[in-house]
């Protein structure tokens, strides 16, 4: 089901308390180890394709990110006669809800992105589902664009495997597949709703997570794409 909501004041309510337990939590913890294995810096710029849930959250977040040039919420991993939302809430076309994220290479590597992604933007634990929302099309899946990106992200996760950080299984797969934009609706959704009760609820503590954990990471004002 597409974003399963209680009534907004009690979503609201909720999402104050997951506000303040995320923070909380951020403050606990240390960031996640950066890859060890990581792009060779270029200039110019790079495209990263990443799937982690609702992509309303996912793009809230990398918006954010120093370096990064534009976010582009979309559909990944189907074909193009079912790249649209009503399409993809069968859950049957094999899309993923996803970002596609332009960035410098020069300023912020894909390994950072990708640090950030299993950090802060998603659970990696989770199978095909993201908070309240079930289904393939919010599955963990990262789109590699080049073979360099798809050799780190198989070794990033190998790592974090290793590391002991998360007490499941990651299941984030690596596909292939092209990249569709959403519908405009779906554009710049946090930035321009910060208080619909979806993303007070769950995608607004993935900001004060990663401004916790990444502050100089932070773009010091949001640009406009």
């Amino acid at each position: 089901m597409k974003r399963l909501l209680l009534g907004a004041p009690v979503l609201l309510a909720l999402g104050f308390a997951a506000f303040q337990s995320t923070n909380s939590r951020a403050a606990r913890l240390t960031p996640l180890p950066p890859p060890s294995s990581d792009e060779r810096t270029n200039t110019g710029s790079s495209v990263a394709i990443l799937a982690g849930g609702c992509f309303w959250g996912i793009e809230g977040v990398f918006e954010q990110v120093e370096g990064v040039q534009s976010v582009i919420s979309g559909y990944a991993g189907g074909t193009a006669a079912t790249a649209n939302y009503s399409d993809v809430s069968t859950e049957k076309t094999r899309h993923s809800e996803a970002v596609r994220i332009t960035y410098q290479p020069a300023r912020i590597s894909y390994g950072t992105l990708l640090r950030i992604f299993f950090s802060v933007a998603h659970d990696p634990t989770q199978l095909n589902r993201q908070g309240p929302d079930r289904g393939p099309s919010y599955r963990s899946a990262i789109f590699p664009q080049t073979p360099e990106q798809k050799r780190i992200a198989q070794s990033y996760i190998v790592q974090l495997s290793k590391s002991g950080r998360f007490s499941s299984p990651i299941v984030t797969s690596i596909e292939h597949g092209r990249f569709y934009p959403a519908e405009a609706e779906h554009q710049d959704f946090m930035r321009r709703n910060p208080t619909h009760p979806y993303i007070v609820r769950w995608d607004a503590p993935k900001v004060t997570a990663l401004r916790s954990l990444f502050p100089t990471l932070m773009k010091s004002s949001i640009e406009s794409k």
